[in-house]
């Protein structure tokens, strides 16, 4: 296996805070490139999102999506530190921003500033609604991106109020979406010398998860709402109580119906007219054929319904909670949990990477920077220059 990363040797200036835009440049750094983030003199806002490490009060928040990075802070809105800025990007690969629109144009960082330094920088911009959109001037955080693509309105049970999915799925997706467009414009420049613009919404991003409710809608002309854990196209599909807690069960096509019907001993369902396709057990899975499988399911454990699904080839799991989750079999053969050394915080146990390339592995090899730790060997200065340019509120 070689011991050289995917993506080393390129260069990526980090101006991301909060959430989106570090997550997508954490896959760079760990697939090698050289990832110097630059914050504002204060630290990302997330530094001060919990939980807290007890003794040295460093978040784990910002810990989990800033490792393998080099960690360096700038004032931009003096000239000294423009200056200090547009040096390091002459030879960058990659420039990375989630401003709010308009932000980088007064910061004079916009991407026609920067390209005239370096034309063949790809500038990847990542915000809430994007530079065309005539919102783009608003700020946006995840929980508006869900609200506003449509996912809130579709998630929770028809009695409920709307509710946001947990984890900020608009900030994971969208810094995926960067990352992946920042690669296709990498293939571009390859072939062409031309750097790009990479600008991704994350509005857009939640829009584009819609699935087909999208297709629902335009094809029925009805708007699809609320319905707990069924799916609308496939039956069934739902998550199922047991003696000891839930199973999902996803019996997804008319092969693995036959096989279920048999495993529950109900092979007179085959014969219904109501459950014969799939589309027909969509429309009368409720509460029919839901209420005859919850009677079914209730009989066992959890592990007991995994057992006979997997034997059988019907995909089913268990659900489970974090902690049942991070002790898992799966997570650890995977390394989705990997340990890392942080000089004031100690052992930091956090999400390992999910793309494994068997030649290029990501690895986390180093831990998230303190405040502008980096900012002598980036710049280039000495620790007195720095102390200088600290107490003029340079650095």
């Amino acid at each position: 296996m070689s011991t050289k990363k995917a993506l080393e040797g390129l260069k990526v200036i980090d101006l991301t805070t909060a959430l989106s835009g570090p997550f997508g440049t954490m896959f760079f750094g760990d697939y090698g490139a050289e990832v110097i983030k630059i914050e504002p003199v204060d630290g990302d806002q997330c530094r001060s999102w919990g939980p807290f490490d007890e003794k040295s009060g460093e978040s784990g928040f910002f810990a989990y999506i800033n490792r393998n990075k080099k960690g360096c802070t700038l004032n931009l809105k003096t000239e000294k530190g423009l200056q200090m800025f547009y040096e390091l990007v002459k030879d960058a690969d990659f420039l990375w921003e989630n401003f709010k629109g308009g932000v980088t144009k007064k910061l004079k960082i916009d991407y026609e500033v920067i390209r005239k330094i370096n034309p063949k920088i790809i500038y990847v911009s990542g915000s809430g609604f994007g530079q065309t959109s005539p919102m783009s001037h608003r700020p946006c955080y995840d929980i508006v991106a869900q609200s506003m693509g449509g996912i809130v309105n579709l998630t929770g049970f028809k009695d409920t109020e709307p509710v946001k999915v947990g984890p900020s799925i608009a900030d994971h997706v969208s810094g995926i979406y960067q990352a992946v467009g920042a690669l296709m414009a990498l293939y571009h420049r390859e072939r062409t010398g031309e750097g790009q613009l990479v600008d991704v919404s994350m509005v857009d991003t939640i829009f584009s998860l819609l699935e087909n409710a999208i297709p629902n809608y335009t094809m029925t002309g009805e708007v699809p709402q609320r319905n707990g854990n069924v799916d609308p196209s496939i039956a069934p599909f739902d998550i199922f109580s047991c003696k000891d807690g839930f199973v999902a069960l996803g019996v997804g096509n008319d092969r693995l119906w036959k096989k279920f019907c048999g495993l529950i001993k109900r092979e007179d369902l085959l014969d219904d007219e109501r459950f014969t396709t799939n589309d027909l057990r969509v429309k009368n899975y409720i509460p029919n054929l839901q209420n005859l499988i919850r009677d079914w399911s209730k009989n066992y454990t959890k592990k007991e319904l995994e057992m006979m699904m997997d034997e059988a080839g019907i995909p089913c799991g268990p659900v489970l909670n974090v902690k049942e989750a991070i002790e898992h079999p799966h997570i650890k053969a995977r390394d989705m949990m990997v340990h890392c050394e942080h000089p004031t915080a100690g052992d930091l146990y956090f999400q390992g990477v999910v793309a494994k390339l068997s030649e290029t592995p990501g690895t986390i090899e180093t831990p998230p920077p303190t405040l502008g730790q980096h900012n002598c060997e980036v710049f280039g200065i000495s620790e007195k220059e720095a102390v200088k340019l600290h107490e003029e509120g340079i650095i």
